[in-house]
């Protein structure tokens, strides 16, 4: 089969793919007229960032599978390439334990002040009373999405001494160790922390509104390493100054690009410089799966899917 690298990937993807006997083009270094002569020639196309929509499948008439270097589909037309009959395929196998441990990593930087208390000390201070920190253990830990990140952040948390109560609306039968299935009232009224992991969709976008945060039953703190468009970020900074929600880590944001190389203050500049501003807000850069092991094991695990499914090299 021909594949197209439409993004840079891990260089083994495509050592597996050619080694299988697939015959592989990295589509990122041609031009743009290389790329619209090569497109009806492909059967499939790999990709991480960039958009795969309609007219482009359009344009891939041999096309079969669309394989994503991530988890997040949003960048795909996945209803158009159902009806066309692309096989849409993804790997969050490969950074889910650099998504749950980040979480860990996030939630305890929240709760230990560790961001303040590092700038403090550089700046001569020794604020010691001021910046004392809450413990984990006790805490009741609400994941909202139990897939292979909500799973992976509850893995993570078995050695904390926390209950973790978890709610996904496809997916049941789950409890198990520290893990119980709930439905979405019992994780918003029992959490002293919750966690999103949704994909972005139009069920998903603005999820955590401000009906969202007027519905918790006391303070907690709030975690989102899914995607930007779940959080409503007006509505979470409100939340936080009227003390719903004591102080939050985010590490994608409403204002990220589609792809996913900066961030776009335009649609709202006000919340967009609030947000900056805000100290209770701890912010990383869409980090939280972008680990070395990551990278290798996104590719791997896609690779074994895209010659799984596609054994032969020829159609």
């Amino acid at each position: 089969m021909r594949i197209a690298l439409v993004d840079p990937a891990h260089p083994m993807l495509q050592q597996r793919l050619e080694k299988a006997g697939h015959t592989c083009i990295a589509l990122h270094v041609l031009s743009v007229k290389e790329q619209a002569h090569l497109r009806p020639t492909l059967e499939g196309v790999v990709v991480r960032s960039k958009r795969i929509d309609a007219a482009f499948m359009d344009q891939c008439p041999k096309l079969r599978f669309i394989a994503r270097v991530g988890a997040g589909l949003e960048n795909i037309d996945v209803a158009h390439a159902e009806r066309k009959g692309i096989v849409v395929l993804n790997s969050p196998e490969g950074n889910r334990d650099g998504v749950g441990e980040s979480c860990v990593m996030l939630l305890l930087a929240l709760m230990k002040s560790l961001v303040p208390a590092n700038m403090s000390v550089r700046a001569g201070l020794w604020p010691r009373e001021a910046l004392r920190g809450t413990d984990l253990s006790g805490k009741t830990v609400g994941i909202i999405g139990y897939g292979q990140m909500g799973s992976s952040f509850a893995e993570k948390l078995a050695g904390f001494g926390v209950r973790v109560l978890a709610h996904d609306k496809y997916k049941t039968g789950f409890t198990g160790g520290i893990v119980q299935e709930s439905s979405l009232d019992t994780v918003v009224h029992e959490s002293d922390v919750i966690s999103l992991h949704l994909p972005l969709n139009g069920e998903t976008e603005r999820y955590a509104d401000e009906r969202f945060f007027s519905t918790l039953e006391r303070p907690i703190w709030f975690l989102n390493t899914s995607r930007g468009g779940v959080v409503d970020t007006k509505a979470l900074l409100d939340a936080v100054d009227r003390g719903r929600v004591i102080a939050a880590a985010l590490d994608v944001l409403e204002f990220e690009r589609p792809e996913l190389d900066g961030l776009d203050r335009s649609a709202d500049p006000h919340t967009f410089d609030r947000l900056l501003r805000h100290d209770r807000i701890l912010l990383t850069p869409h980090i939280a799966g972008v680990t070395h092991e990551g990278k290798y094991k996104m590719a791997d695990v896609l690779a074994t899917k895209i010659i799984d499914l596609f054994p032969h090299a020829t159609t």
